[in-house]
């Protein structure tokens, strides 16, 4: 079976913040969008958007002008051809603009609904302030002594570490995401009782 590698990296951070994955390339851009924040450490809370070669798709459940429901392309039928890529804007406040790279075409013998690889670093609070909101929140945490110190460590949720990243944390959200297996329905039919003797 086929899988395509991704690599996605949210752009304009240094040291980088990125994710290697794999990810069946038929599924919905709408099901990739759930990938991604699973993977990336979004919380799903705000909107959303594909720049792609066939134009730009959104969620569903939102009008958004000049955008196609995500659910009407496949991941192949936008990011086909290795070393092409794709833009993934999430939270048009902040604006997080994510690289999707399709670095290969990886065979694969067992089936994968989605993987985390390896990547780096976590992803930044939500509501931050983006780019720049997020390394002045870094640049205050490093100083203890920071008028705003006290406000910022309350703000950020409780146990957060800018250089984590656990994939093995990641692919246990994924196999939760993962459609459910169908089950056979084959029920065994319970063998006829012999005719009572009259």
């Amino acid at each position: 079976m086929q899988f395509f590698q991704l690599k996605i990296t949210l752009r304009d951070i240094k040291p980088p913040i990125w994710r290697r994955i794999l990810v069946a390339p038929e599924i919905k851009l709408n099901k990739l969008h759930d990938i991604l924040q699973i993977v990336m450490g979004w919380t799903n809370s705000h909107l959303h958007q594909f720049d792609t070669p066939l134009g730009y798709f959104a969620d569903p459940d939102f009008e958004l002008e000049e955008a196609e429901s995500s659910k009407k392309a496949t991941l192949q039928s936008v990011l086909s051809v290795p070393k092409s890529h794709i833009r993934y804007e999430y939270d048009f406040g902040d604006s997080w603009d994510h690289q999707i790279v399709l670095e290969k075409v990886v065979e694969l013998d067992e089936p994968v609904f989605a993987r985390c690889l390896t990547g780096a670093r976590a992803c930044p609070p939500e509501d931050c302030g983006g780019i720049w909101g997020y390394d002045n929140l870094l640049e205050i945490l490093k100083n203890p002594k920071h008028p705003e110190y006290k406000d910022m460590s309350e703000w950020i949720p409780l146990g957060f570490d800018p250089e984590a990243f656990d994939a093995e944390a990641i692919n246990k959200q994924l196999a939760r995401l993962a459609p459910a297996k169908k089950k056979a329905a084959k029920k065994k039919a319970a063998p006829a009782s012999a005719p009572k003797n009259k």
